[in-house]
C-alpha cells in the first residue's frame, strides 16, 4: 500500500492530479497524454515515473507503447481527493473533451489508411488521376446551394463553387480583393458569384439567407473568432452547415508578420468548443493535412449543423 502521506505530496501538483484524473477511466499512452494536456514528453514521462513509483499507477506494454492506467486498489485511500480535485482544476473540463476527442482518433482505423493512400495519391503517377479532377468531380456532384465564402480573398475557391452553387457570396475586408474577384468573375462570365465587402464579425448577410457558411484559412484572422463563428450562425438557414478549414495550432510565430495571422491555429478541441459555444450539433473535426517540410503546417477541418427548427416545432 502506498503512503499516505507520498501520495498526498504528489497530488498537490496540478499536472499529476490532471495525469491522475485521466488515467482513472481510460488507459492512455505517452503521445495520447501529450496530445491531451499540451505538455512536453519529458514532463510527462517524469510525472508518470513519480507516479508509478508511489504506486499510484500501473503501466502495461502494448505494441510500441506503454499504456498507463491508474491502480485503482493502490489508489483507494485518496480517490476523494483526486474527486474532488477535479472541481478545483480549471483545464479538466477541456481535459475529458480532449480525451474523447483522442479516444475517437484511436478508433479511427480507416483514417490511418486513407492518410497512407492520399501520400501514395500524390507521389505515384496514374493516367488521368489528379486532385484537380477529384475536385472537380465533387463540386459537380455537389447539391445546388446558396454559399457564403468568408474571408474569401481573391476568391479561388469561391469560382469553383460558383459552377455548381445556386450563389456564392465572398466576403472580404479588403477592397483591392474585392475588386479583383469581381473583375475576374465577370471575365470568366461566372453570374453565381457575388463579392461584398464586409467583416468576418459583421458579415454583410442578412439572417437565414444562406445554406452552407464557409471559412478557408480566414478564421485565423478574426480578432475575435467566436464572433465570426456566431455570425456564420446568424446567416445560415436553419439546417445549414458550416465548414471550417484552418491551421492546426502551431508554434511559428513568424506567421504573424508573413501572413498576417491574429491566431497561430486552433486545436481540434478548440475549434469543436468553438462551434459548440455557437449552437451547431454534431460538430466534427479531422486532420486533412499534413506539410513535409518545414514549419510542418497541419491543416484542419470542422464541419457542424445548425439545428433545423421545423423538426422541433
Amino acid at each position: 500500500m502506498p503512503s499516505i502521506l507520498k501520495s498526498l505530496r504528489l497530488l498537490a501538483d496540478p499536472n499529476r492530479l490532471r495525469i491522475l484524473l485521466l488515467l482513472t477511466g481510460e488507459e492512455l499512452s505517452v503521445a495520447e497524454l501529450q496530445e491531451i494536456l499540451g505538455l512536453g514528453q519529458s514532463t510527462i514521462s517524469t510525472q508518470l515515473s513519480q507516479l508509478k513509483n508511489a504506486g499510484l499507477i500501473e503501466d502495461r506494454r502494448a505494441g510500441k507503447n506503454n499504456l498507463y492506467r491508474l491502480d485503482t486498489a493502490a489508489a483507494e485511500s485518496v480517490m476523494p481527493v483526486i474527486r474532488q480535485a477535479a472541481a478545483e482544476i480549471p483545464e479538466a473540463v477541456q481535459d475529458q473533451a480532449a480525451l474523447q476527442l483522442a479516444l475517437r482518433k484511436r478508433q479511427d482505423k480507416s483514417r490511418a489508411f486513407f492518410d497512407e493512400m492520399a501520400g501514395r495519391f500524390g507521389r505515384e503517377y496514374v493516367p488521368g488521376r489528379s486532385w484537380q479532377g477529384l475536385s472537380e468531380a465533387l463540386l459537380k456532384l455537389m447539391p445546388p446551394m446558396v454559399i457564403a465564402d468568408l474571408g474569401a480573398g481573391e476568391g479561388t475557391f469561391s469560382l469553383l463553387l460558383a459552377q455548381r452553387a445556386k450563389r456564392v457570396i465572398a466576403v472580404d475586408n479588403s477592397e483591392k480583393m474585392v475588386e479583383y474577384g469581381t473583375d475576374l468573375a465577370r471575365k470568366q462570365g461566372v453570374t453565381a458569384l457575388e463579392y461584398r465587402l464586409g467583416d468576418l464579425e459583421m458579415v454583410p448577410i442578412d439572417d437565414s439567407a444562406v445554406d452552407l457558411a464557409f471559412f478557408s484559412q480566414s478564421l485565423h484572422h478574426a480578432l475575435h473568432p467566436e464572433r465570426a463563428v456566431a455570425e456564420a450562425w446568424r446567416i445560415l438557414k436553419p439546417g445549414g452547415r458550416i465548414a471550417v478549414l484552418d491551421l492546426v495550432k502551431h508554434r511559428f510565430e513568424e506567421a504573424r508578420e508573413l501572413y498576417a495571422d491574429l491566431w497561430l491555429g486552433f486545436s481540434e478541441v478548440e475549434l469543436e468548443a468553438l462551434l459548440q459555444r455557437a449552437g451547431f450539433q454534431n460538430v466534427q473535426t479531422d486532420v486533412v493535412h499534413k506539410e513535409v517540410e518545414a514549419p510542418y503546417f497541419q491543416t484542419l477541418l470542422a464541419v457542424g449543423d445548425r439545428p433545423n427548427l421545423d423538426l422541433t416545432s
